[in-house]
């Protein structure tokens, strides 16, 4: 997902954010090991400094209650990380004197309930290129519940040929980490290391990965699933020929007059599995990554598949990569944002809307009942985008001058809101 987002996002935040206040202050919360209900001992807690690489800022172990405490050594922002058997889990530092409470999960290499919801390829072709996003929708419903990690927490395979340009993954609880999958010893194969936790709710663990093919007007897939699939999905635009094999029965899902979306039920892993597309086109972008996999379902049980719920893992958003429309003017926009910035941000928050809503992100949207709370929500939002953005550059996903920029943008926006009276 371009950084571009990210930024424009983040700007608008902060319109309502420049009257947070912000101190260095001590995080305390409890551990609690949800596969056995009791307090997860024992477990390394870290303070991690987004504008720092991710570095560990301050440092804890949880003591007989689960219980740690942490010393923010400034202003932040921060996430804090807590690590079970392995696997990392985070939430945003808290503000004030909220709690830091963390859940965790014991780890296994494989866990009985993992399965694939939706397995969704969006194909378009450009300059003699064949471009592919595919999205896995996680499900891990392991009882008790476990996270599934290891080395090679998620296999997948890429067609013979293909480069890969990025990848993504989401976690349960919305917070994305661009993660650039390690290639196995086996060519064209490669392994996610992000923990498969447990579904929170209708949430899941999401994967995207983008890559492109060599294309002469016409390539053939043979798909090879890692495990059973509910939903493997087809998405290419009109102007482009879908042609399944033999053994391979898709249905068409009608859905939007410029895009084909192809439906194939349960695909096993040694089933036979193919098709061939040919011709050129794009998707159009508001379309990519939408009304895919379990609004499949939905739609043919004439079920209702415009709210999100009916979309993989709840709406599974664009994928990343998209190219951005605004990408050509995005500095100049920055540019003039900046310049109404205190006057807006003076104007929201002398006169806020009664029963105002802001988005978060990850889908989610949160009350905001004082400037407190408000100004709180914001600051864990900016986190997260910093987050994102150190993802990004740890991955090798975006460029050194285009991180420094975005970088230098949020830092400015986040310095104005801390130091705000």
């Amino acid at each position: 997902m371009k950084s571009t987002q990210y930024v424009l996002r983040t700007l608008a935040l902060s319109l309502l954010a420049m009257g947070a206040l912000a101190q260095a202050a001590t995080v305390t919360g409890t551990v609690t090991n949800k596969t056995t209900g009791k307090p997860a001992v024992g477990d390394t807690v870290e303070l991690v400094d987004v504008q720092a690489g991710m570095k560990a800022a301050a440092q804890a172990t949880t003591d007989g209650s689960g219980h740690y405490s942490l010393s923010e050594p400034g202003n932040g922002p921060y996430l804090v990380r807590a690590t079970h058997q392995g696997a990392g889990y985070f939430i945003a530092a808290p503000q004030g004197s909220a709690p830091g409470n963390i859940t965790v999960y014991d780890s296994a290499a494989k866990v009985e309930g993992i399965s694939i919801e939706d397995d969704i390829l969006q194909l378009e072709s450009e300059n003699g290129e064949l471009d592919v996003t595919e999205q896995y929708v996680v499900h891990n419903t392991s009882s008790p519940a476990v996270t599934q990690f290891s080395a090679n927490t998620f296999e997948f395979a890429l067609p013979s040929g293909a480069v890969l340009d990025g990848a993504e993954a989401t976690r349960p609880s919305g917070l994305p980490t661009n993660a650039m999958p390690r290639p196995l010893s086996q060519k064209g194969h490669y392994s996610f290391n992000v923990p498969i936790q447990p579904d929170e709710g209708e949430n899941q663990t999401l994967f995207a990965v983008h890559y492109h093919l060599p294309y002469s007007g016409k390539y053939t897939f043979a798909p090879k699933v890692p495990m059973p699939v509910n939903n493997f999905v087809v998405q290419l635009p009109k102007s482009m020929t879908f042609t399944a094999g033999a053994a391979s029965v898709f249905r068409s899902v009608p859905q939007n007059a410029a895009v084909q979306t192809l439906l194939l039920k349960n695909a096993l892993p040694g089933k036979p599995l193919e098709f061939t597309i040919s011709g050129n086109g794009s998707l159009p972008r508001e379309e990519q990554g939408q009304q895919t996999g379990s609004g499949m379902g939905a739609q043919e049980s004439g079920q209702d598949t415009g709210a999100a719920g009916a979309q993989p893992g709840g709406g599974i958003g664009n994928p990343i990569n998209t190219p951005d429309p605004l990408s050509k003017y995005k500095w100049w926009i920055l540019a003039c944002l900046a310049l109404l910035l205190a006057a807006a941000a003076a104007f929201l928050l002398r006169k806020p809307a009664p029963g105002a809503v802001i988005d978060a992100g990850a889908g989610s949207a949160q009350a905001l009942a004082s400037p407190a709370s408000r100004h709180a929500a914001l600051l864990n939002a900016l986190k997260e985008e910093l987050f994102t953005l150190e993802s990004e550059k740890v991955s090798g996903t975006i460029k050194p001058e285009e991180y420094a920029q975005v970088k230098a943008a949020l830092e400015t926006v986040l310095k104005r809101a801390l130091n705000r009276k």
